[in-house]
C-alpha cells in the first residue's frame, strides 16, 4: 500500500523507518514546521523530517492542515492509509476522508487509559506498573477511535519517562507494521474503546516540574521519574533553582546519623520541604511525614553531580528547606 506518514519527534522514527524497510510505499512526510531550539534559538528540523529527507522520501511542513495547497499536496500522493506517531496536532475530518483506509495511530498507552499529548509521563507520574502501545483508529475525537492492536510492557519501579518511551517507540513501530499488513489482507479486527474507563494526559508544561514537597515521597519518587527528561523536576532553595534528576524514597533518619534537626530536637515532625544531611546523603522531608532522598541533582548554571557534591558546597542548617511548592 502507499502510506502518508504523520510524525515529528524521536519516538516517531522508529515507525517511519520501519515503514521504510516493510513491503509498503511511503508516499510522503507530514511534520511539524522547523524550530528554534538551543541557546542560539537556530531552526533545528524535526527528527523525522531528517530521517525522511536523508531516504528521498518528499516532506512537507504546514503550518495549517486546512490549508488548501497542503490538502492539494496531500490528494495527490494517492495514498491508502495515513499512519501518525506522534505528529503533535488533531487532524481535520476533511484530511481523514481523503486515504481510502482512512488513517490509524500508535499512541504510547494501553487506551483508553491515558488518552492525550503525554501519556508516557503521566503512567510513570501515577506509579503505573506497566503501560504498552496500542494501534487505534484516527477520529475526531481526541484518542477515542476503535483499536487494531496493543502491546504491553512493564515498567521498571526506577525508570524514567525518558527510558520508557524509547522502548516503547520500537515497540509501536513493530506493531504498527504488523497492523498495516493486517489491514491489507482484510484481516483486522476493531475492538471499541471503553469509554467509562478512560483517563487522559495532557500536555506537560514547564512548571508542572515544580515539586510540591506537601506530598508522600513515595509519589514524589514517581513523579520526579515521569518528568525526566523534560520538563524536568526542579525546586528552590533561597531564589535560587535546583534541578532534581533522580531521587528515591527514604526511611526516617534517626537523631545521631549526622542529620541536621530544624530545631535541634530530633524527635517532632518536620516540615515539609525541609532539608537533612545524613553524611553524604541529602534528604527532605515530605509531606506525610515521610523522607525523600535526592541521588542526583543540577544547580542552576551548574552541572549535574551527585548530592553529596552539592551538600558538600551547600550544607544545610537547621531549619533549611527548599520552597514547599504547589501541587501541579
Amino acid at each position: 500500500m502507499r502510506i502518508a506518514f504523520f510524525g515529528t519527534p524521536g519516538f516517531a522514527v522508529p515507525t517511519l523507518e520501519a515503514l521504510l524497510v516493510s513491503r509498503h510505499e511511503v508516499a510522503g512526510v507530514v511534520t511539524q514546521p522547523d524550530r528554534p531550539q538551543g541557546r542560539g534559538r537556530r531552526l533545528q528540523a524535526p527528527p523525522v523530517k531528517k530521517l525522511a529527507l536523508a531516504r528521498g522520501v518528499p516532506v512537507v511542513q504546514p503550518e495549517r492542515l486546512k490549508d488548501e495547497e497542503f490538502l492539494d499536496a496531500f490528494r495527490a500522493w494517492r495514498a491508502d492509509l495515513g499512519v501518525v506517531a506522534a505528529y503533535g496536532k488533531i487532524l481535520p475530518s476533511v484530511l481523514l476522508d481523503v486515504p481510502r483506509l482512512g488513517f490509524i495511530n500508535v499512541h504510547a498507552s494501553l487506551l483508553p487509559r491515558w488518552r492525550g499529548a503525554s501519556p508516557v509521563q503521566h503512567a510513570v507520574m501515577a506509579g503505573d506498573r506497566e503501560t504498552g502501545v496500542t494501534i487505534m483508529r484516527v477520529v475526531p475525537a481526541l484518542d477515542a477511535g476503535a483499536m487494531l492492536a496493543a502491546a504491553t510492557r512493564r515498567i521498571g519501579d526506577d525508570e524514567t519517562a525518558g527510558g520508557v518511551e524509547a522502548d516503547l517507540s520500537l515497540l509501536g513501530a513493530m506493531l504498527l507494521v504488523q497492523a498495516v499488513d493486517a489491514l491489507e489482507d482484510g484481516r483486522v479486527d476493531e475492538t471499541p474503546q471503553d469509554e467509562a474507563a478512560a483517563t487522559y494526559a495532557p500536555r506537560l508544561a514547564r512548571e508542572d516540574g515544580r515539586i510540591d514537597w506537601r506530598l508522600p515521597a513515595s509519589t514524589l519518587h514517581d513523579r520526579i521519574r515521569g518528568l525526566q527528561p523534560w520538563p524536568g523536576a526542579f525546586t528552590f532553595r533561597d531564589g535560587q533553582r535546583l534541578a532534581v534528576l533522580q531521587a528515591r524514597p527514604a526511611g526516617t533518619p534517626r537523631p545521631g546519623e549526622g542529620m541536621v534537626q530544624p530545631d535541634g530536637s530530633g524527635g517532632e515532625a518536620v516540615a515539609p520541604g525541609t532539608m537533612a544531611a545524613v553524611g553524604r546523603r541529602l534528604l527532605v522531608a515530605c509531606g506525610d511525614g515521610s523522607w525523600l532522598e535526592l541521588v542526583r541533582v543540577k544547580p542552576e548554571g551548574r552541572a549535574a553531580m551527585h548530592a553529596g557534591a552539592y551538600l558538600a558546597g551547600h550544607p544545610p542548617t537547621p531549619g533549611t528547606r527548599f520552597e514547599p511548592g504547589t501541587t501541579a
